[in-house]
């Protein structure tokens, strides 16, 4: 095991920085931190190609922090880093100690992904491994942060601060501490930095982020029963669009819509381009059926099934089922003036035993046969 490796860290204590122990019984030096369920874990899929002889290696790491904060680092000539070793790297002020999770290759294909110019002389420094001095005061900041939260929350309440701090992050060196916060409203808090100053002896900063942000620092369970995607995997947030959910023929209620942050859930885009291309085989839903029986609206689409769901105006109760084919050939027998007898001719058949298999009692399967 590498000399840089916490042997005491507890397992729930850096949970938010995706670390777990690894066991002293597994004889693999490469990593120092077991692999997770954490979302900025990062498969190196150019880990085992052999680079040519006239390619240098890639100077820039990518290091994890609390959360979801990663950020790419440039490190010194000689100095040989792998996913998982633990790093000093530069801060402002001072320095910060975070966890490697990408080098090589392909640090520089993610740099490239995100915009990220490797020549940029902005890009902070890797200083060198933790020493065992450094992850002992990393470890007491990171112990900190429970205790913080709830202070900060009684002073911005005894202040009448409309603010709900939901995180804190202190730096690996103990001398700066980022409160993040969510509010409506502007927020004046001067008098409460002068406070948290005062109690925590480190430089305060205070970052508002938004309410998808915050249901992502918190965590939970969704309606599906599932732990919340934006806590486990979602790195980056799209904007979600009612047009989602109309184009997957989902009622617009806002409580079944919405999320643990009361916003739209970001569920309803995963499958959303799928349902446009399906979508294009689709008349337009504004369509009106002539039949010599009446004329016919849409009521519903079942956009993987093909099926168009139809009602008569005359009774908008009773709904046939058309494939697509069928609606189309009506239309045009409609533009070239023709005019069907009535839908029932074109609907889809339901076989008896289809029905049957939905029959639960005796006195049903009697009143199945009468009709």
């Amino acid at each position: 095991m590498e000399e840089n490796t916490p042997k005491h860290i507890s397992p729930d204590l850096l949970f938010s920085r995706g670390c777990h122990v690894k066991s002293s019984d597994t004889g693999n030096d490469d990593i120092c931190f077991k692999k997770s369920c954490s979302k900025l874990d990062v498969y190196d899929w150019l880990k085992d190609l052999a680079l040519p002889d006239s390619h240098s290696s890639f100077d820039c790491v990518e290091i994890r922090f609390k959360n979801n904060r990663k950020d790419f680092f440039r490190t010194p000539s000689g100095l040989n880093l792998h996913q998982g070793d633990i790093v000093a790297v530069e801060a402002s002020p001072g320095h910060d100690i975070g966890i490697v999770t990408l080098s090589g290759e392909l640090v520089r294909v993610q740099m490239k992904r995100k915009n990220v110019n490797p020549n940029k002389e902005e890009i902070r420094k890797v200083y060198r491994k933790a020493r065992p001095t450094d992850i002992e005061k990393w470890i007491l900041a990171v112990s900190r942060e429970n205790d913080a939260i709830i202070k900060c929350r009684v002073f911005a309440v005894n202040l009448g601060l409309k603010m709900k701090v939901n995180d804190v992050e202190f730096q690996g060196d103990e001398t700066k501490a980022i409160f993040y916060y969510t509010a409506d409203e502007r927020v004046d808090f001067r008098e409460l930095i002068k406070i948290l100053a005062d109690e925590f002896k480190v430089r305060i900063e205070m970052r508002q982020i938004g309410v998808r942000q915050e249901a992502s620092r918190l965590g939970g369970l969704g309606s599906c029963g599932r732990e919340l995607c934006c806590s486990t995997w979602i790195t980056g947030f799209h904007s979600v669009a009612t047009a989602a959910a109309r184009v997957q023929q989902m009622s617009l209620n806002p409580q079944k819509l919405a999320g643990q942050c009361s916003k739209l859930k970001c569920c309803l885009n995963y499958e959303y381009e799928s349902y446009l291309d399906a979508i294009k085989e689709f008349p337009d839903e504004n369509i009106v059926l002539k039949t010599k029986k009446g004329e016919a609206n849409v009521q519903k689409l079942d956009v993987f099934g093909g099926t168009m769901w139809f009602s008569y105006k005359s009774n908008d109760s009773e709904l046939y089922a058309l494939q697509i084919d069928k609606v189309k050939e009506i239309i045009r027998m409609n533009k070239a003036g023709n005019v069907p007898e009535k839908l029932e001719d074109f609907a889809k058949k339901h076989e008896k035993k289809v029905v049957l298999e939905m029959v639960t009692s005796t006195e049903d399967l009697h009143r199945f046969d009468k009709k």
